[in-house]
């Protein structure tokens, strides 16, 4: 009997390799960085204005102040951080520990290069208001891990 099964060449039954993809939001990034920034003193973020309160935008969906771009075909990432600083600070050290730690962070959570960071100082903090910008700082920080909760335990951990 003759099988033709066998005639057939096997690199034709061979499949392609596996791809794996790995995607991570945005917001995943701007998690890290709200942590990093809140491990930095004299430097709040910006807060939303009146504008964004009365349209009913949250706070919860972007951080204000945070910007991440990803660029898929360099598997990098790029940070800008739009921050308040402290009367006194020195501008060009904070904004040079701000990078690292930010460079840090992403890089060996997320596993991806980060291209650049850019930190733009918005606006000057008077030293009465400073002590109330750590705790604003850390209250955004709650609502943001309260909200990954909710939405973890909504789509379960298979999502």
């Amino acid at each position: 009997m003759h099988n033709p099964l066998k005639e057939i060449d096997t690199k034709e039954l061979e499949l392609p390799e596996t791809t794996f993809i790995r995607d991570i939001e945005t917001k995943v990034f701007q998690s890290i960085a709200l942590q990093c920034l809140s491990q930095i003193a004299g430097i709040e973020l910006l807060e939303g204005n009146l504008f964004d309160s009365l349209l009913g935008r949250d706070r919860q969906e972007s951080v204000k102040g945070i910007h991440i771009e990803q660029d898929q075909k360099n598997h990098s990432v790029n940070v800008k951080v739009e921050v308040n600083v402290a009367y006194g600070v020195c501008i060009p050290d904070k904004a040079e520990e701000i990078q690292t730690k930010l460079l840090k962070e992403i890089s060996q959570l997320a596993g991806l290069h980060v291209g650049t960071v850019h930190v733009v100082f918005k606006n000057l903090i008077s030293s009465k208001e400073a002590p109330a910008t750590k705790e604003a700082l850390e209250d955004v920080l709650t609502k943001r891990i309260h909200a990954t909760a909710q939405t973890s335990e909504r789509y379960g951990e298979d999502f």
